[in-house]
Parts: C-alpha cells; sequence; structure tokens
C-alpha cells in the first residue's frame, strides 16, 4: 500500500462510493431494520454497549452511507442529522426511509465541512464512515466544532494492527506477519484502486483527539464471538479471534 499526498480524496471516495452504493443496498436494507450491531463481524451492540442515552438528544453521523445507524438512534429517540458525501449512498438511504417509515435529515456534505452550526451535538459517530474515509487532521476538528461542552465522539475503525498486516492483494487474509510500517501511517492507497483510506497509529490518534479538546474514555478492542462471518476477505475469523481487527474509540469533548 501506497502513502500519498494530495486532497483530491473527496472526488475519488465519492465516485466509488457511487459505484459500489447498488452493492450496499440490500445489507443497508438489513442493518435498518434489525437491532444494531457493528462492524464487519456484526457483533451485537448488546455486547458491546456501545451506544450512550440518546432519547431526546441531537446527533450527527458523519459518513452515514445507507443511514442504518442513523435509524437505530432515531428508533432510541434521538433527533438524528446524517451526513454522506455520495449522492447514491443517500438516494438509498433516502429508499430505506420510506420504506420503513423513520425520518431525519440526510445531508450531503463533507464531514470535513460540515454545514451544521457550532455546539449543535451531544453525539458524533461514525461506523467506517468519515473515520476511514475523511482526514482525520480535518474531520476531527469538525467534530469538535459540532459537539457540545461534554459531548461525546465514538467511531469504529479498522484497527491499527490488522492496518500493519492486511495483505495488499484483495481479499487475501492477514496473516501474522507485519506488511507495512506504523510510523508516518496516515493517507492510504490500495495498489489498483483509485479511493483514498486515511489511518492513524494509537499514539497519533490520541494526540488528534487531545489537540481537539478532547478526552478518550475507551478504546474498544472488538472480538467476534465464534462462529461469526464476514463479506470482507483481508480478515478471517481466526485472526480476529487472536487480535483486534476493529477497533471503537470514544472520546468527550472537553467543558
Amino acid at each position: 500500500m501506497a502513502a500519498r499526498d494530495g486532497s483530491d480524496h473527496h472526488r475519488r471516495n465519492q465516485a466509488a462510493w457511487d459505484r459500489w452504493a447498488a452493492e450496499y443496498a440490500e445489507a443497508g436494507r438489513r442493518s435498518f431494520a434489525g437491532e444494531p450491531h457493528w462492524g464487519i463481524w456484526h457483533v451485537p451492540e448488546a455486547q458491546l454497549g456501545i451506544l450512550p442515552e440518546v432519547a431526546g438528544r441531537d446527533v450527527v453521523e458523519l459518513g452515514c452511507g445507507t443511514a442504518y445507524v442513523s435509524a437505530w438512534l432515531a428508533r432510541r429517540g434521538a433527533r438524528v442529522v446524517g451526513l454522506d458525501l455520495s449522492p447514491a449512498q443517500l438516494a438509498t438511504a433516502r429508499a430505506l426511509q420510506r420504506e420503513f417509515g423513520i425520518t431525519f435529515p440526510l445531508v450531503r456534505a463533507s464531514a470535513e465541512a460540515v454545514p451544521l452550526r457550532d455546539a449543535c451535538v451531544d453525539l458524533a459517530i461514525s461506523e467506517y464512515g468519515a473515520c476511514l474515509w475523511c482526514d482525520p487532521y480535518r474531520w476531527i476538528p469538525e467534530a469538535a466544532r459540532l459537539l457540545r461542552d461534554g459531548g461525546r465522539l465514538v467511531f469504529l475503525v479498522n484497527s491499527t494492527l490488522l492496518r500493519l498486516a492486511m495483505a495488499d492483494e484483495d481479499d487475501v487474509a492477514a496473516t501474522d506477519r507485519l506488511r507495512r510500517a506504523q510510523f508516518g501511517m496516515h493517507r492510504m492507497q490500495w495498489p489498483g484502486h483509485e479511493e483514498v483510506e486515511f489511518a492513524l497509529g494509537h499514539g497519533d490518534w490520541i494526540r488528534c483527539l487531545r489537540a481537539n479538546g478532547f478526552e478518550v474514555e475507551d478504546l474498544i478492542e472488538v472480538r467476534p464471538p465464534e462462529g461469526a462471518t464476514t463479506r470482507y476477505g483481508f480478515v478471517d475469523l481466526a485472526w480476529a479471534r487472536q487480535w483486534p481487527s476493529e477497533e471503537i474509540w470514544v472520546a468527550r469533548r472537553r467543558r
């Protein structure tokens, strides 16, 4: 995997998700209708306990895709706004809103430049949304701007360890070999792919969060249950039962 400089990731990532949107529509429908679960292994919320009390609270989902996380939160009584850059993904989200009778605003925008006022939400959340596809040195400051004092930021990403062990080739599972350096990890592209992902090591995540007024409350290293399955080929269950393939960051905006 190569790391490159530049700021064209919005165009690249929007184009990629507009192409992929149809492939994710049915998974979005299942998630929209089902109980909350997290990550590529669909670990139940009942096991992880990620969601705080949201009834009557203002929430923004950064990089909502098909907006199933927003739907879960709306069902729990949150006033939620879903934000995404892909028109095709938002079209799926609107269709699912109509299908399931759940209504909340959907906004086309990057999480690096959110068209919402300062200090307007109590919770900002992202599951493989902005936290993967936007530059953390741009979207973390925006999340801080949007959150009220004492508000919480929750995001789920591939673990740092998995990032170091993932193969360059598509659908090849990670092994116990480290394939790339951790130092300098930031903007990343897989060989032969135009889309751009972002990843940081733990120290860089902590420094970025603290520099923007956050205190880290938790880092949940997700272990899938026995028998869990995933559609993705870059990691298998045996690996993910030994080492964390996903991690969930929980941070609070300092008062």
